[in-house]
This record gives C-alpha cells, structure tokens and sequence, in this order.
C-alpha cells in the first residue's frame, strides 16, 4: 500500500464529512486506506462515518488524547509505505496526492523527511505558515513585533515564515503545519512520532525539528493546494493562552539551552501571540447581498432561495466565462456557492484562489450532503447551513 491518510477529529462532524470525501475522490488512483481517529467527539461524528463511511476504519477513543497520541495511535494501524497527516477542516484536491509523488520530490528518496502543500483558508487566501523557519527567539522576536512584515525581503528578518520562498515557489524549509504532513511511515516510526508531552500547538514544530536533527530535509510543495479551514478544528476557549504558552515553553526546553533572559523572553513572546490569536476569534457577522450559485441544478437553486430569502444567480458547471463578467467591478458583499455534485474539489480549490476577494466568501455544498459549508475567515470556526426540502 502506497499511502495512509490520517484523519484525527474531534467535534467537526461535517468538516469531518467533506473531508473524507475529498479524500476519497483523492485516492481514487492510489492504492490507499484512510483512518480516521475520533477523540471522544460529544457530537454524531462517529455515527456519521458509521452511517456514510462505514468501510473507511474508525477508531473511537474514550477520551481526547490530544493532538500527538491520538494520531500516533492511527498510524500504529497504518499500513502504507507513506502516511499523510490531514487535519478534519480541510478539503484536498483529486490530484493533489498523485503531484506529489509523481514529482520530483521522489528523487530525494532517502534524504526526504516531510512534504507540505500550499494552505489556503476558506477564502482562497494562502496561509503563512504552511512553510516556517525554526522559532529561535530572535526568529519568534520578528515574528512578535511584526518585523517580518516590514523587511520581507530581509533574511534577518523574513525567517519566521520562510519568506525566502514564495507561496508558488516550492523548495526546503525547516518547519511544516500539522494539518497536512506527508512523509514515509518508517521514519515516522523510527523518530516515535508525534511528541506525546505537546498536547498541542508544538508538536508539528517539534516533529519537524526533529526531522532536520535526523539529517533529513523538509520540503514545501506549491504545486497544490489544499483548503484548510484552521478555525475550526481548535476552539480558542479559555484554555488557549496557557495551552499555547505551555507548548512554545516545551519546545525551548527540549531543544534549546534554557537561559533566564530567554525564558522572560519566552514567556512574555507566547504570551502576546496567545492573546492575539485569542481576540481575532468571532464569526464573522458580514451581510450576504446576493448569492450566486455554480450548479447545473435548478432544484437546487429553488431550495437556496427559499432558504436564504434572496434571489439566486445561477451559473452553470462551466462557468469560468460568465463568472469574472458578474464579479467585476461589484460593490457588494457577494457569496459563490459550488455544487460539489457538478464540480470536482480541484475545480473548487482554483476558483477560490482565483476569485478570491474581501467582497467574495465561499461555500460548499459537499456531494450528497444536505448542507453547505465554509468559513469567511481563518480565525473563524466556520459556517454549517442546512438544506432542507
């Protein structure tokens, strides 16, 4: 077997259902499994891959073990030569697996540690830190007080999301996100995976570093992109400041000589990251002014109308020239619906990244499902409306 995707979840129950079936759609030309990995969800996650999946492995912990164990314990039951790290909120491409190991990364072979992909949110925005450099403290002190973002062409300052390389260059980086790792299951095994002291927020860091120690090299793929939701798959509750200050304090303790400057330098850096990511988060309250939805289904449409109270422009499956003459030059708050019956996720993925703009917001409508789904920003937990007859 090729390729063991793994699938851990924990209350995202329809995240979780778009996820596998792009999965699914994925593998189609793999020789693959996915495992998917419920940590004590109080939500119908685990009845519902019973229910629509009930093929695809599903282990259900009796507690929440956290980031780091619950997906040590699926790759113990993997089976493939390469697993793939997926977090639940995200949407992959049909191709995106078959670019990766039809390319050229292949020729490292043995020097090969972990391969990311491009992350973009639920508005077809590119997320930073799908490439990272290692946060010493000068790199984490750049990143804090945002100097990373007045000297982006400067290596001494441009480190922190590996800002040598642009979003479409692919190339070596030091540190990769947990929500989409690719790598092959024995070095996994042979680093004993996931840390399973970082509850987490360290773990993809640490993993990663522990990769570079190990001599191998970590790689960033531009050449697809993948849907990560972000918000959703971390409720930034109360718990968030300590957990995130904890982790970051973890990491410089096992890699780093310990120090009192460093330490106050620490402690005050996780603590102003922790905050701010912790006061960006609220769903967002912006007004939809008209709809348009990519679908070859007028039934579709009626039922849209009915539910949202407003009247839908239709475009159909092939709507790559009626779509920019409609959004050109528009002044309103306009929301694009794909029809995932009518298009593939590839197709989905490269419009949001095309037509991407703060007066455009996603949703999509996974096939056979009867709701539709996204986020209008990463800090957001994101949006399940339902569709009803």
């Amino acid at each position: 077997m090729q390729l063991s995707v793994i699938i851990l979840n924990y209350n995202v129950r329809y995240f979780l259902e778009q996820c596998v079936l792009s999965v699914q759609a994925a593998l189609q030309h793999i020789d693959g499994e996915i495992i998917v990995i419920d940590n004590n969800s109080s939500d119908d996650s685990c009845q519902m891959m019973k229910t629509r999946f009930p093929n695809i492995k599903l282990i259900e912990n009796k507690e929440n073990t956290g980031f780091p164990k619950g997906n040590n314990i699926g790759v113990a039951e993997a089976k493939g030569e390469y697993i793939c790290i997926l977090n639940p909120d995200t949407v992959v491409a049909e191709d995106t697996f078959t670019k990766i190991f039809n390319s050229k990364l292949q020729t490292l072979n043995s020097q090969l540690g972990i391969i990311g992909c491009k992350l973009i949110d639920g508005t077809g925005n590119f997320l930073p830190e799908s490439k990272r450099g290692i946060p010493t403290p000068w790199v984490a002190s750049t990143k804090i007080f945002g100097l990373y973002k007045i000297f982006p062409k400067m290596e001494l300052f441009n480190q922190y999301y590996a800002q040598q390389l642009s979003e479409n260059q692919s190339g070596k980086v030091d540190i990769l996100v947990g929500a989409f790792m690719v790598m092959k299951r024995d070095l996994y095994n042979e680093l004993g995976g996931f840390d399973e002291n970082c509850f987490m927020y360290s773990d993809d860091i640490d993993l990663s570093y522990r990769i570079l120690q190990n001599g191998k090299i970590n790689y960033y793929f531009s050449e697809t992109s993948v849907i990560h939701y972000k918000g959703e798959s971390t409720v930034k509750d109360g718990t968030y400041m300590k957990r995130f200050q904890d982790a970051m304090e973890y990491f410089y303790a096992k890699h780093f000589k310990k120090s009192g400057f460093f330490s106050v330098f620490m402690k005050i850096g996780s603590f102003f990251f922790a905050f701010l990511k912790k006061n960006k988060i609220g769903i967002s309250n912006r007004k939809i002014d008209s709809y348009i939805l990519i679908s070859d289904n007028e039934l579709l449409k009626e039922k849209l109308e009915k539910l949202l109270g407003k009247n839908i422009k239709q475009v159909s499956s092939s709507f790559k020239n009626e779509l920019p003459s409609l959004l050109n030059g528009m002044s309103a708050n306009v929301e694009i619906i794909f029809d995932h019956h009518v298009l593939p996720f590839s197709t989905i993925i490269s419009a949001m990244e095309l037509y991407k703009n703060e007066k455009v917001s996603f949703k999509i409508i996974p096939n056979q499902s009867n709701f539709m789904i996204g986020s209008n920003s990463s800090n957001d937990r994101g949006e399940v409306i339902f569709i009803t007859d």
